[in-house]
Protein backbone atom coordinates (compact mmCIF):
# COMPACT_ATOMS: atom_id res chain seq x y z
CA UNK A 1 0.00 0.00 0.00
CA UNK A 2 1.31 3.38 -1.27
CA UNK A 3 1.20 5.94 1.31
CA UNK A 4 0.31 9.75 0.17
CA UNK A 5 0.08 13.20 2.04
CA UNK A 6 -1.68 15.89 1.72
CA UNK A 7 -0.14 18.85 2.77
CA UNK A 8 -2.54 21.70 3.69
CA UNK A 9 -2.46 24.93 5.34
CA UNK A 10 -4.63 28.08 5.86
CA UNK A 11 -5.50 29.49 2.06
CA UNK A 12 -5.68 26.13 -0.03
CA UNK A 13 -8.19 25.95 -2.80
CA UNK A 14 -10.89 23.51 -1.22
CA UNK A 15 -11.28 21.83 -5.27
CA UNK A 16 -7.97 20.58 -5.73
CA UNK A 17 -7.94 19.40 -2.23
CA UNK A 18 -10.86 17.81 -3.20
CA UNK A 19 -10.70 16.17 -6.01
CA UNK A 20 -6.98 14.56 -4.64
CA UNK A 21 -8.97 13.41 -1.29
CA UNK A 22 -11.37 12.17 -3.94
CA UNK A 23 -8.96 9.63 -6.05
CA UNK A 24 -6.77 8.89 -3.53
CA UNK A 25 -9.37 8.15 -0.32
CA UNK A 26 -10.98 5.24 -1.50
CA UNK A 27 -10.59 2.21 -4.54
CA UNK A 28 -13.59 2.36 -6.45
CA UNK A 29 -15.66 -1.28 -5.64
CA UNK A 30 -14.46 -2.74 -8.53
CA UNK A 31 -10.88 -2.16 -7.83
CA UNK A 32 -9.41 -4.95 -5.96
CA UNK A 33 -5.62 -4.09 -5.48
CA UNK A 34 -4.26 -2.59 -2.00
CA UNK A 35 -5.53 1.17 -1.94
CA UNK A 36 -3.89 4.14 -0.78
CA UNK A 37 -3.38 4.94 2.32
CA UNK A 38 -3.84 8.85 2.89
CA UNK A 39 -3.01 10.77 5.24
CA UNK A 40 -3.98 14.76 5.65
CA UNK A 41 -1.55 16.65 6.91
CA UNK A 42 -1.38 20.63 8.33
CA UNK A 43 0.25 22.44 11.31
CA UNK A 44 -3.59 22.83 13.26
CA UNK A 45 -6.80 23.20 11.99
CA UNK A 46 -6.71 25.28 9.09
CA UNK A 47 -9.57 27.14 6.71
CA UNK A 48 -9.98 25.91 3.41
CA UNK A 49 -12.24 28.40 1.39
CA UNK A 50 -15.32 28.49 3.35
CA UNK A 51 -14.39 25.05 5.02
CA UNK A 52 -12.95 24.64 8.53
CA UNK A 53 -10.63 20.78 8.20
CA UNK A 54 -9.17 19.07 10.94
CA UNK A 55 -5.95 17.81 9.38
CA UNK A 56 -5.20 13.79 10.54
CA UNK A 57 -1.39 14.65 11.56
CA UNK A 58 0.99 17.53 11.47
CA UNK A 59 3.16 19.26 8.41
CA UNK A 60 6.34 16.98 9.86
CA UNK A 61 4.16 13.19 8.69
CA UNK A 62 4.74 14.73 5.73
CA UNK A 63 8.20 13.35 5.38
CA UNK A 64 7.30 9.61 6.05
CA UNK A 65 4.82 9.09 2.82
CA UNK A 66 5.38 8.02 -0.49
CA UNK A 67 4.01 10.76 -2.22
CA UNK A 68 3.07 14.16 -0.98
CA UNK A 69 0.43 15.81 -2.76
CA UNK A 70 0.31 20.22 -2.26
CA UNK A 71 -3.79 21.14 -3.02
CA UNK A 72 -3.31 24.93 -4.76
CA UNK A 73 -2.27 27.95 -3.18
CA UNK A 74 -5.23 30.81 -3.27
CA UNK A 75 -3.47 33.93 -2.68
CA UNK A 76 -0.36 33.83 -4.99
CA UNK A 77 0.93 36.94 -4.77
CA UNK A 78 2.24 36.44 -1.28
CA UNK A 79 4.90 33.57 -0.31
CA UNK A 80 3.51 30.40 0.93
CA UNK A 81 3.92 29.88 4.58
CA UNK A 82 7.43 28.59 5.30
CA UNK A 83 6.72 25.37 7.34
CA UNK A 84 4.91 24.54 4.38
CA UNK A 85 7.60 24.84 2.12
CA UNK A 86 10.18 23.32 4.71
CA UNK A 87 7.94 20.64 5.40
CA UNK A 88 7.46 19.89 1.29
CA UNK A 89 11.44 20.14 0.80
CA UNK A 90 12.01 17.89 3.88
CA UNK A 91 9.74 15.09 1.97
CA UNK A 92 11.65 15.44 -0.67
CA UNK A 93 14.79 15.28 0.61
CA UNK A 94 13.59 11.76 2.47
CA UNK A 95 13.20 9.73 -0.83
CA UNK A 96 9.12 11.33 -1.41
CA UNK A 97 7.64 12.01 -4.57
CA UNK A 98 5.69 15.27 -4.87
CA UNK A 99 3.45 16.72 -6.87
CA UNK A 100 1.53 20.19 -6.88
CA UNK A 101 -1.90 20.88 -7.77
CA UNK A 102 -2.91 24.21 -10.21
CA UNK A 103 -1.06 27.04 -8.35
CA UNK A 104 0.43 24.63 -5.15
CA UNK A 105 3.57 24.90 -7.94
CA UNK A 106 4.32 28.39 -5.89
CA UNK A 107 5.67 25.78 -2.96
CA UNK A 108 7.59 23.44 -4.51
CA UNK A 109 9.45 26.05 -6.34
CA UNK A 110 9.16 27.84 -3.19
CA UNK A 111 11.39 25.21 -1.95
CA UNK A 112 13.51 25.01 -4.76
CA UNK A 113 12.42 21.74 -6.07
CA UNK A 114 12.23 22.83 -9.55
CA UNK A 115 14.99 24.98 -10.41
CA UNK A 116 16.19 23.87 -13.69
CA UNK A 117 13.48 22.14 -14.10
CA UNK A 118 10.33 22.12 -16.68
CA UNK A 119 7.02 22.91 -14.24
CA UNK A 120 3.53 24.29 -15.53
CA UNK A 121 0.52 26.18 -13.62
CA UNK A 122 -3.14 27.81 -14.11
CA UNK A 123 -2.24 29.30 -17.67
CA UNK A 124 -3.49 32.56 -15.43
CA UNK A 125 -0.62 32.36 -13.37
CA UNK A 126 2.34 31.17 -15.34
CA UNK A 127 4.01 34.42 -16.12
CA UNK A 128 4.13 35.39 -12.42
CA UNK A 129 5.70 31.97 -11.70
CA UNK A 130 8.53 32.51 -14.45
CA UNK A 131 8.83 35.99 -12.75
CA UNK A 132 9.49 35.24 -9.44
CA UNK A 133 11.42 31.38 -10.07
CA UNK A 134 13.58 32.10 -13.11
CA UNK A 135 15.42 29.39 -12.97
CA UNK A 136 11.79 26.91 -13.71
CA UNK A 137 11.56 26.39 -16.93
CA UNK A 138 7.48 27.36 -16.76
CA UNK A 139 5.43 25.51 -20.07
CA UNK A 140 2.31 27.04 -20.21
CA UNK A 141 0.42 25.00 -22.33
CA UNK A 142 0.34 21.46 -20.80
CA UNK A 143 -1.64 19.64 -18.66
CA UNK A 144 0.77 18.58 -16.66
CA UNK A 145 4.67 17.84 -16.16
CA UNK A 146 6.03 14.55 -14.98
CA UNK A 147 9.88 15.31 -13.89
CA UNK A 148 10.02 11.87 -12.11
CA UNK A 149 9.69 12.69 -8.47
CA UNK A 150 8.30 16.35 -8.74
CA UNK A 151 4.76 16.58 -10.88
CA UNK A 152 2.78 19.71 -11.32
CA UNK A 153 -0.27 20.48 -13.18
CA UNK A 154 -2.23 23.17 -14.70
CA UNK A 155 -5.40 24.60 -13.55
CA UNK A 156 -8.63 22.84 -11.93
CA UNK A 157 -9.41 19.79 -14.44
CA UNK A 158 -5.76 19.56 -15.04
CA UNK A 159 -5.06 18.88 -11.38
CA UNK A 160 -7.72 15.97 -12.01
CA UNK A 161 -5.53 14.90 -14.90
CA UNK A 162 -2.60 14.55 -12.90
CA UNK A 163 -4.07 12.27 -10.53
CA UNK A 164 -5.34 10.01 -12.43
CA UNK A 165 -1.74 10.03 -14.19
CA UNK A 166 -0.22 8.99 -10.83
CA UNK A 167 -2.86 6.05 -10.51
CA UNK A 168 -1.52 5.02 -13.76
CA UNK A 169 1.67 4.95 -12.73
CA UNK A 170 0.96 2.87 -9.86
CA UNK A 171 -1.94 0.62 -10.60
CA UNK A 172 -1.48 0.60 -14.40
CA UNK A 173 -4.17 1.98 -17.30
CA UNK A 174 -7.01 -0.17 -16.20
CA UNK A 175 -7.31 0.72 -13.11
CA UNK A 176 -7.17 3.88 -13.63
CA UNK A 177 -9.26 3.81 -16.48
CA UNK A 178 -12.21 2.21 -13.73
CA UNK A 179 -11.44 5.70 -11.44
CA UNK A 180 -12.04 7.72 -14.35
CA UNK A 181 -15.15 5.88 -15.38
CA UNK A 182 -16.32 6.29 -11.31
CA UNK A 183 -15.76 10.24 -11.70
CA UNK A 184 -17.16 10.44 -14.85
CA UNK A 185 -14.42 11.89 -16.73
CA UNK A 186 -11.79 10.86 -19.51
CA UNK A 187 -9.05 8.53 -18.33
CA UNK A 188 -6.83 11.00 -20.57
CA UNK A 189 -7.05 14.10 -22.35
CA UNK A 190 -4.64 14.77 -24.91
CA UNK A 191 -3.46 18.38 -25.83
CA UNK A 192 -2.72 21.52 -23.80
CA UNK A 193 -4.11 24.67 -21.58
CA UNK A 194 -5.17 26.08 -25.12
CA UNK A 195 -8.20 24.19 -24.97
CA UNK A 196 -9.25 25.98 -21.58
CA UNK A 197 -12.04 27.53 -23.90
CA UNK A 198 -13.35 24.10 -25.69
CA UNK A 199 -14.79 21.15 -24.12
CA UNK A 200 -12.30 17.96 -24.26
CA UNK A 201 -15.24 15.67 -24.66
CA UNK A 202 -18.07 16.95 -26.66
CA UNK A 203 -20.57 18.39 -24.46
CA UNK A 204 -23.54 18.60 -26.78
CA UNK A 205 -26.12 15.32 -27.05
CA UNK A 206 -26.50 16.62 -30.65
CA UNK A 207 -22.37 16.83 -31.18
CA UNK A 208 -21.78 15.58 -34.71
CA UNK A 209 -18.68 13.28 -33.39
CA UNK A 210 -20.64 12.11 -30.19
CA UNK A 211 -21.12 8.41 -32.20
CA UNK A 212 -17.75 8.51 -33.54
CA UNK A 213 -15.53 8.05 -30.49
CA UNK A 214 -17.13 4.94 -29.60
CA UNK A 215 -17.03 3.70 -32.88
CA UNK A 216 -13.54 3.80 -32.92
CA UNK A 217 -12.33 2.64 -29.31
CA UNK A 218 -14.28 -0.66 -31.03
CA UNK A 219 -11.97 -0.53 -33.88
CA UNK A 220 -8.42 0.36 -32.79
CA UNK A 221 -7.04 -3.22 -34.07
CA UNK A 222 -7.75 -1.92 -37.69
CA UNK A 223 -5.87 0.59 -39.67
CA UNK A 224 -7.96 3.23 -39.62
CA UNK A 225 -7.60 6.58 -41.46
CA UNK A 226 -8.76 10.23 -41.05
CA UNK A 227 -10.60 9.68 -44.45
CA UNK A 228 -12.90 6.75 -43.12
CA UNK A 229 -13.63 9.07 -39.57
CA UNK A 230 -14.59 11.51 -42.09
CA UNK A 231 -16.83 8.80 -43.90
CA UNK A 232 -18.14 7.85 -40.52
CA UNK A 233 -19.47 11.14 -40.07
CA UNK A 234 -20.29 12.35 -43.30
CA UNK A 235 -18.32 14.97 -43.58
CA UNK A 236 -14.85 16.40 -45.50
CA UNK A 237 -11.68 15.46 -44.00
CA UNK A 238 -10.89 18.79 -43.25
CA UNK A 239 -14.67 19.93 -41.60
CA UNK A 240 -13.82 16.93 -39.45
CA UNK A 241 -10.19 18.28 -38.44
CA UNK A 242 -12.15 21.44 -37.14
CA UNK A 243 -14.59 19.84 -35.28
CA UNK A 244 -12.26 17.49 -33.64
CA UNK A 245 -9.87 20.22 -32.53
CA UNK A 246 -12.95 21.70 -31.27
CA UNK A 247 -14.15 19.02 -29.22
CA UNK A 248 -10.79 17.41 -28.13
CA UNK A 249 -7.51 19.94 -28.11
CA UNK A 250 -5.61 18.02 -30.35
CA UNK A 251 -6.17 16.39 -34.44
CA UNK A 252 -7.93 12.88 -35.10
CA UNK A 253 -4.37 11.37 -36.29
CA UNK A 254 -3.06 12.38 -32.96
CA UNK A 255 -6.14 11.50 -30.53
CA UNK A 256 -6.30 7.85 -32.52
CA UNK A 257 -2.70 7.36 -31.59
CA UNK A 258 -3.06 8.12 -28.01
CA UNK A 259 -5.95 5.36 -28.04
CA UNK A 260 -3.89 3.24 -29.63
CA UNK A 261 -1.03 3.68 -27.18
CA UNK A 262 -3.53 3.59 -23.82
CA UNK A 263 -4.83 0.20 -25.16
CA UNK A 264 -1.52 -1.31 -26.04
CA UNK A 265 -0.49 -0.65 -22.04
CA UNK A 266 -3.63 -2.57 -20.89
CA UNK A 267 -2.59 -5.36 -23.27
CA UNK A 268 1.05 -5.51 -21.45
CA UNK A 269 -0.32 -5.06 -18.59
CA UNK A 270 -2.92 -7.68 -18.32
CA UNK A 271 -2.17 -10.19 -20.92
CA UNK A 272 1.14 -12.24 -21.90
CA UNK A 273 0.39 -11.32 -25.49
CA UNK A 274 3.83 -10.85 -27.96
CA UNK A 275 4.27 -7.23 -28.56
CA UNK A 276 3.64 -8.23 -32.43
CA UNK A 277 0.06 -9.38 -30.82
CA UNK A 278 -0.14 -6.21 -29.25
CA UNK A 279 1.04 -3.77 -32.76
CA UNK A 280 -1.89 -6.16 -34.72
CA UNK A 281 -4.47 -5.85 -32.08
CA UNK A 282 -4.04 -1.84 -31.13
CA UNK A 283 -3.84 -1.39 -35.11
CA UNK A 284 -0.13 -0.44 -35.33
CA UNK A 285 0.73 -3.06 -37.34
CA UNK A 286 4.35 -4.02 -36.70
CA UNK A 287 6.31 -4.09 -33.45
CA UNK A 288 8.75 -1.87 -34.45
CA UNK A 289 6.00 0.69 -35.42
CA UNK A 290 4.70 -0.24 -31.91
CA UNK A 291 7.57 0.57 -30.23
CA UNK A 292 8.47 3.68 -31.93
CA UNK A 293 5.24 5.07 -30.57
CA UNK A 294 5.40 4.08 -27.42
CA UNK A 295 8.72 4.74 -26.67
CA UNK A 296 8.15 8.70 -27.97
CA UNK A 297 4.74 8.81 -26.00
CA UNK A 298 5.00 6.77 -22.86
CA UNK A 299 9.28 7.31 -22.52
CA UNK A 300 9.96 3.84 -22.51
CA UNK A 301 9.71 0.31 -24.90
CA UNK A 302 6.75 -1.54 -24.51
CA UNK A 303 9.00 -4.47 -22.59
CA UNK A 304 10.32 -2.07 -19.95
CA UNK A 305 6.94 -0.99 -19.11
CA UNK A 306 5.70 -4.85 -18.92
CA UNK A 307 8.47 -5.60 -16.52
CA UNK A 308 8.35 -2.32 -14.47
CA UNK A 309 4.56 -2.63 -14.09
CA UNK A 310 4.60 -6.15 -12.89
CA UNK A 311 7.28 -5.64 -10.86
CA UNK A 312 5.46 -2.77 -9.05
CA UNK A 313 2.28 -4.92 -8.65
CA UNK A 314 4.63 -7.95 -7.35
CA UNK A 315 5.82 -5.44 -5.00
CA UNK A 316 2.66 -4.12 -4.03
CA UNK A 317 1.52 -7.81 -3.30
CA UNK A 318 4.36 -8.71 -0.91
CA UNK A 319 3.75 -5.28 0.97
CA UNK A 320 0.78 -6.29 1.87
CA UNK A 321 1.45 -10.05 2.55
CA UNK A 322 4.42 -8.72 4.86
CA UNK A 323 2.00 -6.17 6.59
CA UNK A 324 -0.91 -8.53 7.41
CA UNK A 325 1.52 -11.33 8.59
CA UNK A 326 3.11 -8.47 11.31
CA UNK A 327 5.95 -8.00 9.64
CA UNK A 328 6.62 -4.40 8.98
CA UNK A 329 7.84 -3.25 5.25
CA UNK A 330 10.09 -0.39 4.96
CA UNK A 331 10.00 2.87 3.50
CA UNK A 332 12.98 2.04 0.78
CA UNK A 333 11.32 -1.80 -0.04
CA UNK A 334 8.13 -0.43 -0.78
CA UNK A 335 9.27 2.06 -3.57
Amino acid sequence: MTSVALAVTDGMLHFELALAYEVFSAAPDTVTVPWYDLTVCGPAAVRVGRFRLEPDAGLDRLRDADTVIVPGWADVDREPPAELVDAVRAAHDAGARVASLCTGVFVLAAAGLLDGARATTHWAHTAELARRHPRVDVDADVLYVDNGRVLTSAGKAAALDLCLHLVRLDHGSSIANVVARRLVVPPHRAGGQSQFVTAPVPARDDHPLLALFPWVLERLDQPLTVEDLARRVRMSSRNLGRHFHAATGTTPLQWLLTQRIRRAQELLEKTDDSVDAIAVATGMGTATTLRRHFNRTVGVPPGTYRRTFRARSSSSRRQVSAAGSGRQVSRSSAK
